[in-house]
């Protein structure tokens, strides 16, 4: 199987940590945060990992990994991204990464194991120490994520929430992607205008893919994993573990 991880943005919120490399190359425990990712899909048996680069490509030329490029990736998001690694998405199922976590290889084996279902992310159910450590108020950064009675299929994800009763769980940045999966949501990003679609988000997108009718399922995050996308985070997640 192949892995695409979404290297475009420059992660303004990492302040100057950002000024002159992609925020894929911000270190952890003394190693970039792209090679915590492409250590853990190797381990998990991907055979070929794809960049979406944008800001700072030139430093994102590693062997062996292929490369797409986003030259809008100032004014678009997620969504937009993946959409020039289109060739691979229609050739057959794909991983795709976002690269500012870190994940196990047990949580990507899982998610290539998983039932085959056109789109599968991966999602945290025990989430809420790791807001409470990197948020004064987790709430004020996490995202409803609910699901169905079946405890698999996944019915609300990205809304605002008002209290911690709306949340299941927090989407983690990694899903499987099936031909069919992108074409759902290539057809969805036709109905919208061109602004529309440069600034709709990951989890908005699935948002209204659901409501159009498509079935998403999840998995349960097995192993550690973490999102780096402030000073703060990179301090919470690089302290010692008590």
């Amino acid at each position: 199987m192949k892995a695409i991880i979404l290297a475009a943005g420059r992660g303004s919120r990492m302040q100057n940590l950002t000024d002159k490399t992609p925020k894929c190359l911000v270190e952890l425990h003394g190693k970039p945060l792209l090679h915590w990712q492409l250590a853990a899909l190797q381990a998990a048996g991907i055979d070929e990992v794809a960049l979406v680069t944008g800001y700072r490509s030139e430093l994102l030329a590693l062997p062996h990994i292929t490369r797409f490029h986003n030259p809008c990736w100032a004014e678009t998001n997620m969504v937009s991204s993946l959409a020039y690694a289109e060739d691979w998405l229609l050739e057959g199922p794909c991983i795709v990464s976002y690269s500012d976590i870190f994940y196990t290889a047990e949580t990507v084996r899982a998610l290539i194991e998983a039932p085959n279902a056109i789109l599968t992310i991966t999602y945290d159910p025990n989430w809420l120490p790791h807001w409470q450590a990197r948020f004064a108020n987790p709430l004020d950064d996490a995202e409803t994520f609910r699901l169905g009675i079946d405890g698999r299929q996944v019915i609300e994800i990205g809304g605002k929430p008002k209290s911690l009763l709306e949340i299941e769980g927090q989407y983690m940045g990694l899903l499987r992607v099936l031909p069919s999966g992108w074409q759902a949501m290539k057809t969805l990003r036709e109905t919208m205008t061109a602004d529309q679609r440069d600034r709709m988000h990951m989890t908005g997108t699935l948002q209204q893919l659901i409501d159009a009718g498509v079935k998403i399922t999840s998995i349960p995050c097995h192993g550690e994993w973490g999102e780096i996308d402030s000073p703060d985070d990179l301090r919470v997640y690089a302290a010692p573990k008590k």
